[in-house]
C-alpha cells in the first residue's frame, strides 16, 4: 500500500517526528560507557508512554522476525547493524551504536535512526563509516520531490555509499509510511534514476542508508531479529523520514530546536 497524506497528516507526522527524534538524542546523551542496552529500552518506553504515543515495534511480528519483537528501540552494537534486540550488555568505551526507532502518535508513524560511537576512544574507520551514510541519507533527501522516482533516490544513496568503498546490501532499505510503519514502495540503497514510483506531495518516506564495512552479507542472531555483518565486521546506519511536498522534502525526524 501507498499512502499520501492530506495537509493535516503531514502536520501530525511533524509532530511524530519530532517525538522521535528527541526520544534518540536524548537515548544519545544517556548512551555511556556502562549504560545498559535494557535501560535505553526502559527509558524510551517511559518517553513513548509521557507523549500519549505508541511503539510500532513492541508487537512487530513480521516473517523475517521470530515472534514479536517485544521492545521499544532496537540497540546495533558493532558488528550489529540492524533490529538488535536490547539485551543485557553495557557498552563499553569505543563501542559503535545505532539506535531505530518507530513510534506512532496520532495515527502518523515516524521512523529514525543514528549512530555513534560511545565514548572517548572513536575509531577513524567507525567515524567515516557513520559519516558515509550521513552523506548518503543527505544525498537520497536531496533527490527527494514530486516527480522524481525511486530510482533516483536509490541511485544518489548508492552512489555515495560505494564512492566510499562500500558493499551495498539491497535485502533491508527505505520504505514509505504513514498510518502504518513499514508500506510501499521500497527503497533499496542502490538503483538506477528514472526508474519506479514517481513521487508526489503527501508522501512518507524513510530513507535509512546502511553499510557493513567489507561484506553485503548478513547473519541472524539466535534472538531470531538482531543482524550482523557476516564477517564481525564493523556498521552504521542513518534514517530519517521525510514528507514529500511541492517544494521538495521536508525532513521530519528533526529533534526539537533547544
Amino acid at each position: 500500500m501507498i499512502e499520501i497524506l492530506n495537509a493535516a497528516g503531514v502536520a501530525r507526522g511533524r509532530v511524530t517526528g519530532a517525538l522521535v527524534a528527541d526520544i534518540l538524542q536524548t537515548m544519545k546523551r544517556r548512551a555511556v560507557v556502562g549504560t545498559n542496552l535494557l535501560e535505553i529500552n526502559a527509558w524510551t518506553k517511559e518517553m513513548i508512554f509521557e507523549a500519549r504515543a505508541a511503539s510500532c515495534y513492541v508487537a512487530y511480528e513480521p516473517s523475517f522476525g521470530r515472534g514479536p519483537f517485544g521492545h521499544y528501540i532496537c540497540t546495533s552494537v558493532n558488528d550489529a547493524v540492524l533490529h538488535g534486540k536490547p539485551h543485557d550488555y553495557a557498552l563499553a568505551d569505543g563501542d559503535l551504536l545505532t539506535l531505530d526507532l518507530a513510534v506512532s502518535l496520532d495515527g502518523v508513524v515516524a521512523d529514525s535512526a543514528i549512530s555513534f560511537v560511545v565514548g572517548d576512544s572513536p575509531q577513524p574507520d567507525s567515524v567515516a563509516m557513520i559519516e558515509a551514510t550521513e552523506r548518503a541519507l543527505a544525498a537520497g533527501i536531496a533527490a527527494a520531490g514530486p516527480g522524481a522516482r525511486i530510482g533516483d533516490l536509490s541511485h544518489a544513496i548508492g552512489t555515495v555509499l560505494r564512492d566510499a568503498g562500500y558493499p551495498i546490501n539491497t535485502q533491508f532499505g527505505g520504505h514509505g509510511v504513514g498510518s502504518t510503519m513499514h508500506q510501499d514502495p521500497h527503497i533499496v540503497n542502490t538503483g538506477r534514476p528514472g526508474r519506479g514510483y514517481e513521487l508526489q506531495p503527501g508522501l512518507l518516506l524513510a530513507l535509512e542508508p546502511w553499510v557493513m564495512a567489507d561484506t553485503d552479507a548478513l547473519r541472524t542472531d539466535a534472538d531470531g531479529w538482531t543482524l550482523r555483518s557476516a564477517t564481525g565486521s564493523r556498521t552504521a546506519h542513518s534514517e530519517h523520514t521525510i514528507a514529500i511536498t511541492e517544494d521538495g522534502a521536508e525532513i521530519l525526524t528533526l529533534p526539537t530546536p533547544g
